[in-house]
C-alpha cells in the first residue's frame, strides 16, 4: 500500500493522526506498520507545510530504518532530524533527537563513534530522564553499548536512573521492564533478563532481552543448549517485528554456537533466475555496497568479515560486468523493479519491504 493509499484509507489523511499512529507502532515494535504510517504523515506534512509533526515522524523513521538494515534511509532521517533540531524546528525533547541519531550511526559505524554523544547524553541526567520515560528501550541500548565501549560509568547512571523512575511508576509496566532489562544485563543476571522479555509490551525489546539473556548463559557450559534456544526466540522475535539487522547478528551468534545458523538469515545462498543469478547474500551485499557502506561497514551490518565482503563483491562485479564500486551503484540503481512473487525474502527484506525468514 502507498504512503498516501495508507493515509487515505487509514486515518483520513491526517498528519498528526498518521505520526501518533506510528509511534504506538514502533512501541509495539511493528517496524512495517510503523514505517507506514510514518512515511506517509511525513508526506502529508510536507504537503500541508506543518512542520509540528516532522521530527516525530523523523525519529520513527530513523529507529526503523536502522532496524531494519536500510542504513540509507536511516542516516538520512537521522540527518534530518539533527537538522530540525538544530534550527529549533523540533518537538522533540532533545534525549530522544541524540539517542535516534546515535542510534543511526552506531549500526553504520560500530560504538566507537558514538562514543562522546553517548557521554555527553547521559552526564545531562534531565535530559536522560525524558528519554528512558519516552523510550524505554533506550535503557537497555545504552547499558549494552556503554558495556561494549567498557564505560562502567555509564551504565552505573544509566541502572541507577531507571531504578529510581521504576520505584516512582510501579504500575508502569514498560518503566519497570526498561529498569528489569538494564539492571539484568548490569549483573549478567539471565533469569532477571527472561523475566523482562516476558514484561516487555515491545515486540523487539523482548527479543533484544532474550538475546542478552542468551548472552550470559553462552558464557557457562552447562548452559549453551538454553542459551541456543533463547537465540532461536530471539530470532523469531526480531523477525517478527521486521527487525533484520537484529535477525542477522542472531544469525551470526547461532552459526557459531552450533554451526548450522545459517539456516536463519543470512540465507542459504540460493540462486535466483533475476539480477543476474546473484545469490541472495550477493543481493544484501550489492544493495549495501551501492548504498555507498565500505566493505567494512557492511561487514558490521551483516555480521561476516570484511574478508567474506570482499569475496562476494568479486563474484558481483562478475556476473553484473561492472569493474568498479561506483559502477555497480549506477547499474543497481537502474536496475528495474522486480516483481514481488519473483524476489526473496532475504531480499526484499534487503530493500526494506518484508521480513526475513527464521
Amino acid at each position: 500500500m502507498t504512503s498516501l493509499a495508507y493515509a487515505s484509507d487509514k486515518l483520513d489523511g491526517q498528519p498528526h493522526a498518521l505520526i501518533c499512529r506510528a509511534e504506538a507502532d514502533l512501541a509495539r515494535g511493528d517496524l512495517d506498520a510503523a514505517t507506514s504510517a510514518a512515511e506517509a504523515g511525513l508526506l502529508l506534512a510536507h504537503q500541508l507545510g506543518d512542520r509540528r509533526p516532522v521530527s516525530s515522524g523523523n525519529l520513527v523513521m530513523t529507529v526503523s530504518a536502522t532496524r531494519r538494515l536500510d542504513t540509507a534511509t536511516s542516516i538520512r532521517y537521522a540527518n534530518d532530524l539533527r537538522n530540525n533540531a538544530l534550527m529549533g524546528h523540533s518537538k522533540l525533547m532533545p534525549g530522544q533527537c541524540v539517542w535516534a541519531v546515535t542510534q543511526a550511526l552506531e549500526a553504520r559505524d560500530g560504538p566507537a563513534s558514538v562514543a562522546s554523544l553517548i557521554s555527553d547524553l547521559t552526564m545531562d541526567e534531565a535530559m536522560t530522564r525524558e528519554l528512558l520515560v519516552s523510550q524505554p528501550a533506550a535503557a537497555a541500548w545504552l547499558v549494552r553499548t556503554s558495556q561494549q565501549l567498557d564505560d562502567e560509568g555509564i551504565a552505573l547512571r544509566i541502572v541507577s536512573l531507571v531504578d529510581r523512575l521504576s520505584a516512582h511508576n510501579r504500575t508502569f509496566r514498560m518503566i519497570q521492564a526498561s529498569s528489569a532489562h538494564a539492571k539484568g544485563l548490569h549483573e549478567k543476571n539471565a533469569d532477571a533478563l527472561e523475566r523482562a522479555s516476558a514484561l516487555h509490551l515491545d515486540g523487539w525489546a523482548s527479543a533484544s532481552a532474550l538475546e542478552d539473556a542468551s548472552a550470559v548463559r553462552i558464557t557457562r557450559r552447562p548452559e549453551q543448549d538454553r542459551a541456543a534456544d533463547l537465540l532461536k526466540r530471539a530470532a523469531h522475535g526480531y523477525n517478527a517485528v521486521g527487525a533484520r539487522r537484529d535477525a542477522l547478528r542472531v544469525a551470526s551468534k547461532l552459526r557459531e554456537l552450533e554451526g548450522n545458523g545459517g539456516r536463519v538469515p543470512l540465507g542459504a545462498g540460493r540462486v535466483r533466475s533475476t539480477v543476474n543469478q546473484l545469490t541472495d547474500t550477493e543481493y544484501t551485499v550489492a544493495e549495501l555496497v551501492s548504498q555507498g557502506l565500505t566493505n567494512g561497514r557492511v561487514a558490521r551490518q551483516l555480521f561476516i568479515s570484511p574478508h567474506t565482503v570482499a569475496f562476494h563483491l568479486k563474484k558481483i562485479f562478475r556476473k553484473l560486468d561492472v569493474s568498479s564500486r561506483v559502477e555497480l551503484a549506477t547499474t543497481w540503481n537502474r536496475r528495474p523493479e522486480e516483481p514481488a512473487a519473483a524476489v526473496s525474502p532475504l531480499r526484499a527484506a534487503a530493500a526494506g519491504r518484508t521480513r526475513v525468514p527464521v
